[in-house]
């Protein structure tokens, strides 16, 4: 199936190197980033898997859970764990989903056959709350992710949720943002945004960012 953004993402059940979850349960009232890899024992895969394992403090931090996926089975993620803890330094500290029925890749579409249509491509999705997908990034199998950068979106989708402004581009959190366009009563911007705005242009309005 295609999943696109605001769809709510479907539920499973499955293995995985912590033991079999339900995906909707597991999640609770947590944000997640799923994040998926071609198998076990390739080489990119095991710097992305370290890298998250080392990053997260942050993910806790904005109340998201992070986890894994590849083709291959429970027994042998559990032995791929030990080489990512030994190679990248760090202690793999999350679940890595198992699929070697393929059940969890076809329903999310993680299969792109015209790339490889044995492995699972990189593929990252970020959930809400309410199960609603909110972000969608696909990557080749040769490139690994940037998981600073989804770590700077889901600080965006956090704030932009609970504030009517967006993010521009490059934003980090603590930097600027824009109003909504929608926003356009002087009385209610002055109460929305007691620090002031900038008016560059009347659709561009720049404001600091309201929960700093």
């Amino acid at each position: 199936m295609t999943l696109r953004l605001g769809d709510t993402v479907p539920n499973f059940t499955q293995s995985t190197s912590e033991g079999e979850i339900d995906f909707h349960s597991w999640a609770g009232d947590s944000w997640v980033v799923l994040f998926s890899h071609p198998a076990d024992y390739t080489p990119v895969c095991t710097t992305e898997l370290g890298t998250v394992a080392k990053l997260k403090p942050e993910f806790d931090k904005r109340n998201v859970k992070v986890i894994a996926l590849s083709v291959d089975d429970a027994e042998s993620h559990k032995g791929w764990i030990g080489d990512i803890n030994e190679t990248q330094s760090t202690n793999v500290n999350y679940p890595i989903i198992a699929d070697p029925d393929r059940k969890v890749s076809d329903l999310y579409d993680m299969i792109h056959p015209n790339a490889n249509a044995a492995v699972t491509v990189r593929t990252v999705f970020v959930i809400d709350p309410s199960k609603k997908l909110r972000l969608t990034l696909t990557y080749p199998p040769s490139t690994g992710r940037n998981f600073t950068e989804i770590l700077r979106v889901i600080d965006s989708l956090q704030l932009t949720d609970n504030h009517q402004v967006a993010t521009p581009a490059d934003w980090k959190d603590g930097d600027d943002c824009v109003i909504v366009p929608s926003l356009k009563d002087p009385e209610e911007l002055k109460q929305k945004f007691p620090k002031g705005y900038q008016e560059v242009k009347p659709y561009l309005r720049m404001t600091p960012q309201p929960n700093k």
